[in-house]
């Protein structure tokens, strides 16, 4: 894995892609060993207040939630966004938590002015919908397959 997180940390700079943040899921130590921009945490992963210490000042830190009680909890952390999902039906998790719709991210939106990422299901079909409920970004992953250069070009567009 960390093998891995270097060569992506090398290909972004060699491709001098300026404005591209590498974040790593769940894990501190390959955030740092792999010279990553930041840390997204769940629910059930290593709580922000024991992360951000580890992380230091400088790096990014997200935390999911799935409910209106996570959100405000997440809001009060120092945590430099928040996710908020599943927003749809999603395949990517074996047991996931209940869809909380788009309804659900305008809720999210109301309890906190951390910036807002929309998770779990997102598509190309719905990911207007969500930003137009509020999100400010959306993260995704089945939906960028087949041919991931293509998809997230087309997701710019659509967001942009």
């Amino acid at each position: 894995m960390l093998a891995h997180a270097r060569e992506m940390k090398r290909a972004v700079v060699a491709a001098e892609r300026n404005g591209i943040r590498l974040i790593m899921n769940d894990r501190a130590d390959i955030c740092l060993a792999g010279g990553f921009d930041g840390l997204h945490v769940g629910q059930d992963d290593l709580p922000p207040v024991v992360v951000r210490p580890i992380l230091g000042p400088d790096r990014l830190l997200g935390f999911s939630t799935h409910n209106p009680e996570q959100v405000r909890e997440a809001d009060s952390m120092r945590v430099d966004y928040v996710a908020v999902g599943p927003v749809f039906t999603t395949a990517s998790k074996a047991h996931p938590d209940p869809v909380i719709g788009v309804e659900g991210v305008k809720r999210a939106r109301l309890m906190t002015k951390k910036p807002l990422v929309a998770i779990g299901g997102v598509t190309l079909a719905n990911c207007r919908e969500v930003i137009d409920a509020g999100a400010d970004s959306v993260a995704v992953i089945a939906a960028l397959l087949p041919d991931p250069r293509q998809t997230a070009s087309e997701f710019l567009k659509l967001l942009s």
